[in-house]
């Protein structure tokens, strides 16, 4: 079993109920335990399994939005910083090739050429070319095929929500899109789970 869940798993098992919560929902803010299986600790460890599933939920959620934000905000920067960069080339390109006094331009350029820069390609998914890993790759692919809905919901099976969040930030989807449908993902994977962890341990149990 993963060290990790090893830990969470133990600590809320020893610590008094008033703090179970709190343990899944810090459990649900690791990428690849997250809400699913920190409510499946939870369940395990005794707790109530609604109390489970909406702790280990709530810690899920709670990161995916602070990285939303972050990458939304760095990413806002970013664009920012690259408008100005093709402002100043737009503004030299006007002085070096201005138009002559009948309205005509220099031989072999057009006003597109004057006006036009580089645009932010708001849906560019690539990593700089580096290698990316299998489930970068599937959850792609899942956003091609599916849009923001489908890929959000089918995520899961792939990468962590941590993960498909920052790539959906990097395409420039819009901050209450992506935090929508990743709290309905969220939301449906730990019910999920929770359910059946609690029909595993009803079966043990009798």
């Amino acid at each position: 079993m993963n060290p990790i869940i090893e830990f969470f798993q133990g600590l809320a098992a020893q610590v008094p109920d008033l703090l179970q919560p709190f343990i899944i929902a810090a459990a649900g803010a690791v990428p690849f335990i997250e809400g699913e299986i920190s409510s499946i600790i939870g369940v395990w460890a005794g707790m109530n399994p609604v109390l489970a599933g909406i702790a280990g939920a709530i810690g899920n959620f709670i990161c995916v939005t602070v990285i939303v934000l972050l990458g939304a905000r760095a990413r806002r920067a970013v664009v920012n910083r690259q408008s100005e960069k093709r402002e100043l080339a737009t503004v030299g390109a006007g002085e070096s090739a201005a138009p002559a006094a009948d309205g005509t331009l220099p031989e072999g350029l057009e006003s597109s050429d004057i006006t036009s820069g580089d645009t932010v390609t708001e849906g560019h998914l690539g990593e700089g070319g580096k290698p990316e890993s299998k489930g970068r790759v599937k959850f792609k692919k899942f956003l091609t095929r599916f849009g923001v809905p489908g890929a959000s919901l089918l995520g899961p099976l792939a990468i962590p929500t941590q993960i498909t969040s920052t790539i959906l930030v990097g395409a420039g989807v819009k901050t209450s899109w992506i935090l929508l449908w990743q709290g309905i993902a969220i939301i449906a994977w730990t019910t999920l789970t929770t359910l059946i962890a609690t029909g595993s341990l009803a079966l043990l149990a009798g």
